[in-house]
């Protein structure tokens, strides 16, 4: 299976443009050309809502004349005569059916003979051209009112991905000269510190400088609980303020916040399209010029072959294979249970850059996940220093100087030990050595920190019985001289076993790449049951074995946080990225991203997919089945127009309501 779309996102600023996207996501590509120019703006979100009455008071007019034509001819069994009836019919028709008639003229203009519009105007005019004035009317009524129920559920599964986009702060308290400012967030420097009161969004990424504060940080994770942040650590945009006055410095600009690059992503996943609606949109183009033959030939072939041929009569059977044959019910419902699907991910802190990647997560059968920040918190704690050679503190200063260079968890574990003892320690000429650790100077002497395979790259003798230790370790040489090692342990995340479990009962094959000790990497994989489990490996050793996975024929799903990780997230069917501790890198180019770091969303992910494809491919069975028999009955001459336009509308709107369940489902 090819990786289709695979892009990476460059972190932009434009909500007016994500907004003007969404609001043309359902007219531009789909085959449903329901923008402004059919003069309801059906599309659009942008705009502000006006009651149904008055967006739409010419067509509740119709349906009450419509009514009233009803009521006279078979509650009272009086008919209207014939100049009359076809002048209110006229009326009602126009005024349910002018923007119908408006863009099939529009289209014709262009040469686009064979759509849906076209498709209307000509069956019920041929109705008005037969005398079934009434019928004819009932056909445009009908469908405009279907239409109308379409269009208002697109607009709210938009709209329901257009909140997203409303949860960053348009202003921010900024201290400047000790006093409280209030500015636009964009106009917010690096380093500057932002105030945020109890019950306010922060508007920025930074560093908590107060004590400790509490947020609900649901706009990111899907997860209300109060998560309670401590001095120095990581506040980011979106979250809310729960409990006390807290004071942030500013770590990223507004536009490279993580939740402006999470509304980036759910803005670009509305306009990349499965596989299934590329499908009926491709399908529509060629279905609809199909049908229109199809009656054409049911209207003029009996003459060669019927006695007593009728022209009116095969006339009306040609109209009611035409309008059963609209592909509106398709042609709404996929994209419909697509957004749908996005924004039930996105509810539970998992955003899809595409509905293309819903249906790749309902073909993975290997879920292949990295152990750091994946599967373990990632929250490193030294356990133990041996130094030899050197005393303690002067190592684990000269390491913490280095490994200060290092965004590594491993690395921020140590720094974070030393604290204060690194003092006015620098390092220079730092290089980090992918898949092993840095090198450097320090105190003007070469200094390595690392893994053992970096003193083995660098052919320096160490202990053998350092290679027994189960936890991880950095080694530390001084000058080409062995120095000592410091022992860090991680923990398991709380539900990395119970995500395991699950995959397992979806019958999905679970393995473990890491470049950790394989000592370490067999404890982890026995205690959660994962399946295969690989330790010692460089990056390209992870594109290796991932390459072999896919070589056995399997749909493999990537699981990673680290900048090593991001070739083989590149390189998986489904590049799953841990949002929340995950570098930016990994995130890019990641083709779903899980919001609060949680192993047990792979599986919601993977749910979220087999759901909407389910529920897309329930609307394409339906409304095929449907379409049939009434096409053959219409053909036969026994169904007639009610019928037709009750069934088609009845199909659209079972569609439409099959697809809006998505969203109210459980993952």
């Amino acid at each position: 299976m090819e990786k289709t779309d695979k892009t990476i996102t460059a972190p932009k600023a434009k909500q007016t443009l994500q907004e003007n996207a969404l609001a043309k996501g359902h007219s531009e590509n789909d085959g449903h050309d329901h923008g402004s120019e059919d003069g309801h703006d059906h599309g659009g979100i942008a705009r502000k809502e006006r009651p149904a009455w008055q967006e739409h008071w010419d067509l509740l007019l119709s349906l009450a004349i419509l009514a009233v034509l009803l009521v006279l001819e078979y509650g009272f069994g009086y008919k209207l005569p014939n100049m009359l009836a076809l002048a209110v019919n006229a009326i009602a028709y126009l005024l349910a059916g002018w923007n119908v008639l408006r863009m099939a003229f529009r289209r014709l203009k262009r040469g686009d003979v064979f759509n849906e519009f076209v498709l209307m105007s000509v069956a019920t005019l041929g109705a008005f051209y037969i005398g079934e004035y009434t019928e004819g009317v009932a056909v445009m009524v009908f469908y405009s009112i279907g239409e109308w129920f379409q269009d208002s559920a697109v607009r709210r599964a938009k709209a329901s991905i257009k909140a997203l986009l409303d949860i960053r702060p348009d202003e921010v308290t900024v201290m400047r000269d000790a006093k409280p400012e209030v500015v636009n967030p964009s106009k917010v420097s690096l380093g500057e510190i932002i105030q945020v009161k109890p019950g306010e969004k922060v508007a920025l990424d930074g560093e908590l400088i107060s004590k400790q504060s509490s947020f609900n940080t649901a706009a990111l994770t899907g997860e209300s609980r109060p998560d309670t942040k401590y001095k120095g650590e990581q506040v980011l945009a979106g979250m809310i303020n729960l409990n006390t006055v807290s004071e942030i410095k500013v770590t990223a600009l507004f536009t490279d916040s993580k939740l402006s690059k999470i509304l980036e992503m759910v803005q670009d996943a509305t306009a990349r399209k499965s596989q299934t609606q590329l499908f009926i949109s491709r399908f529509a183009k060629v279905y609809t010029p199909i049908v229109f033959f199809l009656a054409l030939a049911l209207v003029v072939g009996p003459y060669f072959f019927v006695e007593n041929y009728i022209f009116n009569e095969w006339l009306y059977r040609g109209l009611v294979f035409l309008v059963i044959s609209c592909p509106c019910a398709l042609v709404v419902s996929i994209p419909l249970g697509y957004f749908g699907g996005i924004g039930l991910a996105s509810r539970n802190g998992i955003l899809f850059k595409g509905g293309n990647f819903l249906d790749v997560m309902t073909k993975i059968d290997t879920v292949v996940m990295d152990k750091t920040g994946t599967l373990t918190k990632g929250v490193f704690k030294v356990q133990k220093i041996r130094a030899e050679g050197i005393n303690e503190n002067d190592l684990i200063r000269i390491t913490a100087a280095l490994e200060k260079n290092s965004t590594h968890p491993v690395g921020k574990a140590v720094v974070e030990f030393a604290g204060d003892k690194i003092g006015n320690t620098v390092s220079s000429d730092v290089e980090e050595i992918a898949g092993h650790g840095l090198s450097g100077v320090v105190d003007g002497k070469e200094v390595l920190a690392g893994n053992l395979k970096l003193l083995k790259r660098f052919k320096i003798t160490y202990p053998s019985e350092i290679e027994q230790e189960v936890d991880t370790i950095v080694v530390v040489a001084i000058d080409n001289n062995y120095a000592g090692h410091i022992t860090i342990a991680d923990e398991i995340k709380e539900d990395a076993e119970p995500a395991i479990r699950n995959m397992h009962s979806l019958n999905i094959k679970t393995v473990m790449l890491s470049g950790d000790k394989q000592s370490v990497v067999d404890k982890v994989a026995k205690e959660l049951g994962i399946d295969e489990a690989y330790g010692d490996l460089l990056p390209e050793g992870k594109v290796e074995k991932v390459k072999l996975l896919k070589e056995e024929g399997r749909h493999i799903a990537f699981v990673g946080d680290g900048v090593n990780d991001a070739p083989v997230v590149a390189l998986a069917d489904a590049g799953i990225a841990m949002g929340g501790l995950g570098s930016d890198a990994t995130i890019e180019t990641a083709d779903v991203v899980i919001q609060n770091d949680q192993p047990s969303k792979i599986v919601a992910a993977i749910r979220a997919g087999k759901i909407t494809r389910s529920i897309v491919w329930q609307n394409i069975i339906l409304a095929m089945v449907v379409k049939a028999i009434v096409l053959v009955l219409g053909a036969g001459g026994v169904a007639n127009l009610w019928e037709a336009v009750i069934a088609d509308v009845g199909v659209a709107l079972l569609a439409i309501l099959n697809a809006v369940r998505i969203q109210r489902m459980k993952i």
